[in-house]
């Protein structure tokens, strides 16, 4: 295996140009490698190679154009990530006045496993989400303000409280584990099926997480695919051997996930805000076309038209 060594910013520039990449601006160019990376800046590459095989810009391609497809990805990050919380925030509320109402607002009422499934194959996963859960407790009951003022002045956190300071995967877990009757109950609050939930929220999780961390967005794939749905046929997405080629596991199943999940008018804005980016990336390029991106985050030509789409067509 060949060492991977250390590479200063002169060094950079020169294996840029060595790929036939076009450096206008040498001060400039060290000033954002220094900044952001040179590994990350190169992540972004592979839309602007003539090919697999030969690893060579295409003829033209600037160090501006690359940079612009580094920075559209991360401005669509941010935009995703913004909703992704306000959903992380409406999942935690729901589950845990449904929860709370059910099974009562003391940990010691609601960390009972008999409040869960009784599937034989879900006791070990009970058991283990059960202390993690306790585990937060124990490490946020007096450092988290909110939990520290209800051990201080009540003696136990209730669980609207407690949802605060549990991370979105563990939440999304403990979705999996519920009864099929509350299940049941958070679903149709979203006006899903249970399966579909079920699938949604792990993506959901991965996508928060992703964002968190400054990983690529835009070339995106999940190992889990999404069912199909009335959205697909909506937007007459075409079939490759009777299966939707976009919307499954890509960028834009998260997309269709997220117009079952948020708001009206909330996805309506995420839409614009979604679209600005994306002019804007498209006024940046030039050796490659905005369609040549939206096909890499399976998004179809006529996106925009899933925002106008009522949910009551759901079902």
């Amino acid at each position: 295996m060949i060492e991977k060594k250390f590479k200063n910013l002169d060094e950079q520039i020169e294996i840029f140009k060595s790929k036939d990449l076009i450096i206008n601006d040498e001060k400039y160019v060290k000033e954002i490698l220094l900044r952001e990376n040179y590994f990350f800046i190169n992540g972004y590459r592979h839309l602007f190679m003539k090919s697999k095989k030969d690893r060579q810009f295409i003829h033209g391609t600037t160090f501006e154009e690359l940079y612009s497809l580094f920075l559209f990805d991360r401005s669509f990050r941010n935009i995703l990530f913004k909703y992704l919380l306000v959903i992380e925030n409406n999942l935690k509320s729901i589950t845990s006045y449904q929860l709370s109402r059910k099974y009562g607002y003391r940990e010691s009422d609601y960390l009972r496993a008999k409040n869960f499934t009784q599937a034989p194959d879900k006791q070990r996963q009970i058991n283990d989400l059960l202390r993690k859960m306790k585990r937060q407790i124990r490490i946020n009951g007096s450092q988290h303000s909110a939990t520290h003022h209800y051990v201080s002045n009540y003696g136990y956190i209730p669980l609207w409280i407690l949802v605060k300071v549990l991370s979105f995967g563990i939440v999304s877990e403990m979705f999996s584990i519920l009864k099929s009757e509350d299940q049941k109950e958070i679903a149709e609050v979203y006006d899903i099926e249970v399966d579909a939930l079920e699938t949604y929220l792990p993506i959901l999780a991965n996508y928060r997480n992703l964002c968190a961390h400054e990983d690529i967005l835009y070339e995106n794939r999940t190992q889990k695919e999404i069912n199909n749905t009335v959205y697909h046929q909506l937007l007459k997405i075409p079939k490759e051997n009777d299966e939707y080629i976009q919307g499954k596991n890509d960028v834009f199943a998260l997309i269709i996930i997220l117009k079952q999940m948020l708001t009206h008018e909330d996805f309506k804005n995420m839409t614009l805000e979604l679209d600005n980016v994306i002019q804007t990336l498209n006024y940046n390029l030039n050796t490659i076309k905005i369609d040549i991106i939206l096909e890499r985050m399976g998004f179809p030509l006529n996106w925009k038209e899933l925002a106008k789409i009522e949910r009551s067509v759901d079902e």
